[in-house]
């Protein structure tokens, strides 16, 4: 699958939006992903992981047993991941503040995991999981994504796997470009959430 036909599928789902957003980042950006309107659909999304898990089997060449995702909206697609690997696919939460594996998930001491995220902006939300895997015994040895929208800017520490790159600009709330000043914000993302 190429990264044209992966924004594709966003753009058919109707989810690839325009307008003035705050990222979970905290950056404003003039388009945001609505990733939930694709993961609505399981076909398109069985589609798109089947593309990501290709493309990860060739790309990393270490193994790993188990899949981890951050919470809220990776949690799908590492489902997915798990299911197109024949892997168990687990997810860390906030609490506190912090991601934690909960729900009784556990990682045997330096067992292989694969990372998936769905969108990767600043890789902050990818560093925390990536943490969280290693606090609770994991070895991160890659990560993936449907969609980085740093454009391969974002180190996250490890190997990142992306289905398709998309340099969409984003902004400092006091560094805003023109077009988006005096326009009203909305916060669509997961981050904060309880």
């Amino acid at each position: 699958m190429t990264p044209d036909q992966v924004l594709s599928e966003f753009e058919k789902a109707g989810a690839l939006l325009k307008g003035h957003f705050i990222l979970s980042s905290g950056l404003h950006s003039d388009t945001f992903l609505q990733k939930a309107l694709v993961f609505q659909d399981a076909r398109r999304t069985a589609k798109l992981c089947k593309a990501l898990a290709a493309k990860v089997r060739d790309e990393v060449k270490t193994e790993f047993t188990a899949i981890v995702s951050p919470a809220v909206g990776g949690i799908v697609p590492g489902y997915e991941m798990g299911r197109q690997l024949g892997l168990p696919a687990m997810y860390v939460e906030r609490q506190d503040g912090t991601f934690h594996l909960r729900r009784g998930f556990t990682l045997a001491k330096n067992q292989p995991v694969l990372m998936v995220e769905d969108i990767v902006t600043t890789g902050l939300s990818s560093r925390e999981c990536l943490e969280a895997i290693r606090a609770a015994g994991g070895k991160p040895v890659a990560a993936a994504c449907l969609i980085d929208r740093s454009g391969g800017k974002a180190k996250i520490g490890v190997k990142l796997v992306a289905l398709a790159a998309l340099k969409v600009p984003a902004w400092e709330a006091d560094k805003l470009p023109p077009h988006l000043k005096g326009t009203p914000a909305v916060k669509p993302g997961s981050r904060g959430l309880a």
